[in-house]
């Protein structure tokens, strides 16, 4: 059973005394805090006392029954999990119920097990529900969502459909650039989720080799190739219950995505060389670097699993187009390595900072993260400065830009004089860094310098600490 908590209180409203009594103690013995009320004009007293997170309700009663109580519940909007009982004559009156906003309905006598059933799932809801509520506030009140960072506009309709998929077993299909996260936001869909106590099993369809992938997809019986020397469980087995994650699932071969889809569609799986079927009950979450569409297109993705799939579509953006995340994602990565590498770095100086926001980061966070893990380690100081950041300006948009504004005619000398120019303005006059990026000695640049009319010494070879 699910554990509770002091925060899942159950009321039973029952008429029956005797029926009352045995529904109380019987869901006291879960573990539940228990009250009880003989009618719904009792239920409503006690609700403002006792404070339930879930009411059993019976549903004829006398005074007021249980499809009234939930009316004047959902007028004083008040955020209760209802359960109605029937008798078997009534079940047209509890479905009603169900429209008004009852969670469910059981009917009587009420079987032990069933109702069991029902509370834990009632309170993996709730604890869904109040995660996402926590989340809510951490993205209103620091930028994030989670172990997700940033308050940009594409972030919050990632955020947005997360929030959505979470509570449901339906496939997701999240694409994007190779490290914008897809694997961390599967992961947060599955502690969101109420399978978030069982499994969570990752695999990269791109790093185990075709040969193979099938046996560590559904794993295999003993002798079904030359090696099986064992029994092998696969991937769906250790994830049933849970989330399979499936990285890179347009390197999947044609052959494997059709097994893959039977899977999809029955629920059901052979091991490699055996003739029993397997039953599962797994959430599927695929991801690929690729668009979808394209993939599919191309023939790398099978159209009828794209299809199934694609209940959920997330489709995660490149950090060069959500760069107002960019000083969250810093000090999110500043304080982690601090912790790891015992620094005490504040921030990046303003300087480091104009890099960082001028690059277009082709690796997306996970190279972002790569730079500030370097850059933490490197500071001997409070700030991160250009000197602590690997070469970056190469792949400047604005220096590719630029680069490329040079027309024909523009003689070599003056390429060369505004290439210099340039890259001494990225840097802030910082010619140790300067010559690095050119791929000259500083003595080198110096001479150069000397030549160029209007050019002196310039300033000191390190930019001052901000």
């Amino acid at each position: 059973m699910t554990s509770t908590t002091s925060r899942d209180r159950v009321l039973v409203v029952e008429d029956d005394p005797t029926a009352r009594l045995g529904l109380t103690e019987l869901v006291r013995a879960w573990g539940f805090v228990t009250e009880a009320a003989a009618d719904g004009a009792e239920a409503l007293k006690r609700i403002t006392a006792f404070r339930p997170t879930i009411i059993i309700s019976d549903l004829v009663m006398p005074r007021m029954g249980g499809l009234e109580l939930l009316r004047a519940l959902k007028a004083e909007g008040g955020d209760l999990t209802v359960v109605i009982l029937t008798a078997q004559g009534t079940v047209e009156t509890a479905v009603e119920a169900i429209k008004e906003g009852a969670y469910d309905y059981l009917t009587k006598p009420v079987e032990p097990q069933r109702l069991r059933i029902l509370l834990d799932k009632i309170v993996e809801r709730q604890d869904t529900r109040r995660e996402v509520k926590v989340l809510r506030r951490q993205l209103r009140d620091h930028g994030g969502f989670g172990r997700m960072i940033g308050n940009s506009e594409p972030m919050r309709k990632v955020y947005h459909v997360v929030e959505q998929a979470a509570p449901s077993s339906a496939s997701v299909l999240i694409w994007g650039e190779s490290g914008t996260g897809k694997e961390l936001v599967a992961q947060m869909i599955h502690q969101l989720s109420p399978r978030a106590r069982m499994p969570f099993v990752p695999i990269n369809c791109a790093a185990i080799p075709e040969t193979l992938l099938e046996s560590e997809i559904f794993g295999h019986e003993k002798g079904a190739f030359t090696g099986a020397s064992d029994r092998r469980e696969g991937c769906f087995e250790l994830a049933d219950r849970g989330t399979l994650f499936l990285d890179e699932i347009a390197e999947m071969t044609p052959t494997t995505q059709a097994k893959l889809l039977r899977v999809l569609q029955e629920r059901t799986f052979r091991r490699l060389g055996g003739r029993t079927e397997h039953s599962v009950d797994v959430r599927i979450i695929a991801a690929t670097n690729a668009i979808p569409s394209e993939a599919v297109k191309s023939g790398r993705l099978r159209e009828d699993v794209y299809y199934r799939l694609n209940v959920f579509a997330i489709e995660l953006p490149p950090l060069r187009q959500r760069k107002e995340d960019l000083p969250l994602l810093i000090q999110s990565f500043v304080a982690e390595f601090n912790t790891q590498n015992g620094k005490s770095v504040s921030a990046a100086a303003p300087a480091a900072m104009a890099i960082l926001e001028q690059y277009s980061w082709p690796g997306n966070v996970r190279e972002l993260r790569n730079v500030i893990e370097r850059a933490v380690i490197l500071s001997t100081g409070e700030f991160i400065e250009p000197k602590h950041l690997p070469t970056l300006a190469v792949d400047s948009p604005d220096v590719v830009e630029r680069a490329i504004s040079l027309q024909p005619g523009t003689t070599v000398e003056e390429g060369e004089r505004r290439l210099i120019l340039m890259t001494l303005e990225h840097t802030g006059d910082n010619k140790t860094r300067a010559a690095d990026i050119l791929g000259i000695s500083l003595k080198t640049l110096h001479n150069k310098l000397n030549k160029l009319p209007g050019r002196g010494k310039g300033r000191d070879e390190e930019v001052p600490r901000a």
